[in-house]
């Protein structure tokens, strides 16, 4: 996809999150290509689709739908749209400062092959806070030519990066 038009409208919010006072101003990402949005909204969010995928997703065992919600609050979410049907997802957990970690990447399996996988990982690097970071993580199963495809690489010497798994 290509000459996607960025706005960031000012958004009301209503219903502010702990540690914001109502009525504050919050500017929600936005990208627009034909009928595709990508928002980083919650308010757009189809969490039951997000949901209904990941469940059947094989990186994400043991999901709960309070699990989603939990880890969808202390992220930055992107939501992919064909007009109100959510049709791709990407979560970022980040610092804002240093580092990122890219995860639960999908389009639905119908869309895919159009360049919208692309466009999404593309529009959450440029994001306004994201954009700037030193690095940004991801760990892939079978997605490793895509992410080759959009400058991601392999660590040169992955004897440095560590893990504490439970």
């Amino acid at each position: 996809m290509t000459n996607c038009g960025l706005a960031i409208p000012s958004v009301l919010k209503q219903n502010p999150t702990e540690g914001q006072a109502r009525g504050s101003i919050v500017n929600y990402f936005l990208r627009r290509e034909d009928n595709f949005v990508i928002s980083t909204d919650p308010g757009a969010m189809d969490v039951e689709a997000v949901f209904a995928f990941l469940a059947e997703a094989k990186w994400w065992t043991e999901l709960t739908r309070e699990s989603l919600e939990r880890a969808l609050r202390h992220s930055l979410c992107f939501s992919l749209k064909e007009g109100d049907r959510q049709i791709g997802f990407a979560r970022v957990i980040t610092d804002f400062v240093t580092y990122a970690y890219l995860c639960d990447v999908y389009v639905v399996e119908e869309r895919r092959g159009r360049g919208l996988g692309s466009w999404l990982i593309h529009s959450a690097l440029e994001h306004p806070d994201l954009k700037k970071l030193k690095r940004v993580a991801l760990i892939t199963h079978d997605a490793q030519g895509f992410y080759l495809g959009l400058d991601f690489c392999f660590l040169p010497n992955c004897s440095c990066y560590m893990e504490r798994l439970q």
